[in-house]
């Protein structure tokens, strides 16, 4: 039934059981896997003086984080006895924007992604990047808990 299945990773371990939720359909399906991590803005731009070194800093420690997630996806995939897995990191755009876009130029036909289940007033204040990824995508979205 899906081709392209695209999974958001940020290492956390509601994105950790999704991907592996990933794996598996991908399996079942015989589809093409994509592990999407999204690099969020460098978030001192404007304040105080340009830093370059914390903008190196910032981003070594993004490349870090997303080489370690995309690492997890490859685990299961191996454990799951998956082949086909294509690893992508975005940069320097949110996180709900950067998995729409994603999908859309990877030609995915779904989405799966996990939950953090933020709830009360860090959920008014933070927003949900599950609830706008859903809201914005053209294509289904699985979201795990």
């Amino acid at each position: 039934m899906f081709k392209h299945i695209l999974v958001a990773t940020d290492g956390s371990a509601t994105s950790e059981h999704a991907a592996k939720m990933a794996v598996q359909m991908a399996k079942l399906h015989n589809a093409k896997l994509t592990a999407l991590y999204v690099t969020d803005p460098y978030p001192f731009v404007g304040v105080g003086p340009v830093n370059p070194e914390g903008y190196q800093a910032y981003m070594v420690a993004a490349e870090k984080v997303a080489a370690e997630a995309h690492a997890t996806v490859e685990t299961f995939c191996a454990e799951a006895g998956y082949t086909g897995l294509n690893k992508r990191t975005l940069q320097d755009m949110t996180a709900a924007i950067g998995i729409v876009e994603a999908a859309k130029s990877e030609d995915a036909d779904l989405i799966i992604m996990g939950s953090h289940g933020r709830t009360g007033i860090v959920r008014l204040m933070l927003g949900s990047v599950a609830g706008r990824v859903v809201a914005e995508s053209p294509i289904p979205v699985l979201v795990a808990r």
